[in-house]
Formats: C-alpha cells, sequence, structure tokens
C-alpha cells in the first residue's frame, strides 16, 4: 500500500490541458461520475466495485482551520478518515453486503449525492484524466428527522477502460474540520 503522505499530484507538478464543458470526453466523465453516485446511492456496491481500478488510492485527510496565511497546511494528510486501497474498500464492500457484523449500516444509511462543479484533465498519460468536482451528500438513519450533510471536494484520477472508465484515485478534501456525522461508514 502507498504511504499516508501520497496525494495526488499538484496541477503544477503534472502537465495538463482542460477537457472543454459539453465535449463529449467531458460529458462522458460527467455521466460515469453520475452513475457512481447513483450506484453508491442505491447501495450496489457490488456495481460500484466494478468501476474501481486494482491500483486504487481512496484517501479523506483531516481538515484543520488555520490562519488565512496558513491555508495551506488545512489539509493534514498525516491522519486520515479513509485511506485504502482496492483490497480494504474491496474487503468493506465484501463486509457490508455479505455479513451481519456491519452494524454501522445496518440498516444502511439513506443517502443522495449531488456531484457539481465538475473540472477535467487531460495528463501526460493519454488513458488519464484528473477530475475535480464537489459533492454534497445528505445522510439519514433510522428513523431521525434530521439527517447529516457532508460536503467537499474530489479529486480524482479516471482511467479509460474501453468505453467507460476506472476510478484510480480519490482524495476527498472534506470542508468540516469537525464532522457532524457519528461514523464514515458510507463512501464519498
Amino acid at each position: 500500500m502507498s504511504e499516508v503522505t501520497e496525494r495526488l499530484p499538484a496541477s503544477a507538478e503534472v502537465k495538463t490541458q482542460r477537457v472543454p464543458i459539453g465535449s463529449p470526453l467531458y460529458n462522458q466523465v460527467v455521466e460515469f461520475l453520475y452513475d457512481e453516485a447513483c450506484m453508491l446511492d442505491e447501495i450496489r456496491l457490488k456495481d460500484w466495485a466494478a468501476t474501481l481500478a486494482e491500483d486504487l488510492v481512496y484517501a479523506a485527510p483531516l481538515r484543520q482551520t488555520r490562519p488565512m496565511a496558513h491555508q495551506a497546511d488545512s489539509v493534514i494528510r498525516t491522519m486520515q478518515h479513509y485511506h485504502d486501497d482496492y483490497r480494504s474498500i474491496m474487503g468493506r464492500i465484501m463486509r457490508l453486503t455479505g455479513t451481519k457484523s456491519a452494524w454501522a449500516e445496518d440498516p444502511p444509511s439513506r443517502t443522495r449525492r449531488l456531484v457539481t462543479n465538475v473540472r477535467v484533465e487531460a495528463t501526460d498519460k493519454p488513458d488519464e484524466f484528473k477530475v475535480r468536482s464537489y459533492m454534497l451528500i445528505t445522510r439519514s438513519r433510522f428513523n431521525f428527522d434530521d439527517f447529516d450533510l457532508i460536503s467537499g471536494e474530489r479529486h480524482d484520477v479516471l482511467r479509460q477502460s474501453g468505453d467507460t472508465f476506472k476510478l484510480a484515485r480519490r482524495e476527498i478534501i472534506l470542508d468540516q474540520a469537525v464532522l457532524g456525522t457519528p461514523n464514515l461508514a458510507i463512501f464519498l
């Protein structure tokens, strides 16, 4: 597994070229993200697993509130809510779908994932694309009259696989320093 400090390359470190909004490639990426959100909201985790690359890195570092002069240091990658690879994600999916020990999600949360502000960039690898998007997840549990809101920015690397994509990297930069949800047993 990669080091905890591994992260997606900053745009200054990798040659990129913006894919125009509305282009066929851009539309294909957006459709992939919408389909992914639908699979996760409908708890079709095995279908979602089929969209993951085998070298996947899936991470959600912590946030700290910092003064304006130190905003670049507000993302703490040495401590993370998630730092998974393909194997650990598959283990989580198996636990959620094939065992009775996933008490944090039994009964399952009702979620709604909204994906917006999608920006796609070509990289120096012809089959890989950097994708930045905003996400907002609503999560309702049990018969409670309130729900959780989880928002953030996702930094993905999508790799073309036939006529679709595989998710090769995802880093979720959450907006909250202290999460208002009791657990993160859902995928972001």
